[in-house]
């Protein structure tokens, strides 16, 4: 078995193999884009492992690359990062501590999930971008009528809302203008949401894993879909406490001499997941005695402590998610969390 590193980009690549014995075979930078990358690939004679780091279209690389190879593994970028340190960085030098890790078995690795997850997990973080955009033109609407002095109505994105916004007097035609161009992209952008949710209300409901989530009282289905398509595999998972760190909910720590050192949440993962928990965690505290009861335990006697028992209590629904995906129970009440 040869063992190839490959530091890949689309204008240019670099591979480095070792030999089972972990003895440099062949060293080559290929210019030109990822069919090049693949045509040297399947030129080998030899039978191979690869190994490279996660990007933008990765997925697309390793659905070619387990055609070609024995063994395909993906690994981390921020945990590569972590292990290449070093003053002296470049694509070569990459390429061959990739074939290193994998030849030692060492590579810090991630999961990648079929086609179809990829495309709904995309599908998921295009409609987020779209809210943004459509939140970015709502506060420039907003800025726009208070730079005439108008205050506006309660409602202002309802039909009602809307009906008062387009007739409204402007005292520059130019503000007038900037009015009715921004209007037109609200419109625009509210009705391509709402295309990509019926596309994913239809997907969901195709999941029966989505409608299991969907009765833990405040997950919504934009909740309960990101979360089964980021997890995917519940099984992949060691143990539920595991799912707090993949979704960068657990505090960084610094532990030294029996000191303990604990600081903010990770942040690592998927944010558009980590956001919609902790959204849901709120909707739960209110409608589920279970969830209020493990959250005022967090808060206790202090106020100050409501973010940290937010963070806790979507990390711990996390964990029940996980749970309930596992076994494939519904969500039962149980005050005593």
């Amino acid at each position: 078995m040869w063992y190839v590193g490959l530091d890949v980009h689309w204008r240019q690549s670099s591979i480095c193999i070792l030999d089972e014995h972990g003895k440099k075979v062949k060293e080559q930078t290929i210019h030109g884009s990822w069919q090049e990358v693949l045509a040297v690939l399947g030129k080998l004679d030899h039978p191979f492992a690869i190994c490279y780091e996660a990007g933008n279209g990765s997925g697309w690389l390793y659905d070619q690359l387990t055609r070609l190879a024995r063994r395909v593994v993906v690994a981390h970028p921020g945990q590569l990062r972590l292990i290449f340190r070093s003053k002296r960085k470049n694509d070569r030098v990459d390429a061959a501590k990739l074939a290193m890790l994998l030849f030692m078995d060492q590579v810090p690795t991630i999961h990648v999930p079929n086609l179809e997850v990829r495309a709904w997990r995309s599908l998921i973080e295009f409609r987020t971008r779209l809210v943004q955009r459509r939140a970015g033109v709502k506060n420039m609407i907003r800025a726009l009528l208070r730079s005439i002095g108008q205050q506006a109505p309660r409602g202002l994105w309802t039909a009602k809302g809307q009906g008062w916004l387009k007739p409204l007097a402007w005292p520059s035609a130019m503000q007038g203008l900037q009015r009715d161009v921004l209007v037109d992209e609200l419109t625009g952008l509210t009705a391509k949401i709402r295309q990509v949710e019926r596309e994913l209300n239809r997907l969901g409901r195709q999941h029966g894993q989505v409608r299991l989530l969907r009765t833990i009282p405040g997950v919504g289905p934009r909740t309960a879909e990101a979360v089964v398509a980021y997890i995917d595999q519940a099984g992949r998972f060691s143990h539920n406490k595991a799912i707090g760190a993949y979704f960068g909910l657990v505090p960084c720590q610094d532990s030294s001499a029996g000191k303990d050192r604990l600081g903010h949440i990770t942040c690592q993962g998927a944010a558009t997941v980590r956001r919609l928990v902790t959204e849901a965690s709120w909707q739960a505290i209110r409608r589920s005695p279970t969830v209020r009861a493990y959250f005022q335990r967090i808060v206790g006697q202090d106020p100050d402590r409501r973010k940290i028992a937010l963070v806790a209590t979507a990390h711990y629904l996390l964990r029940v998610m996980l749970a309930m995906l596992g076994s494939g129970e519904c969500w039962r009440e149980s005050v005593a969390a």
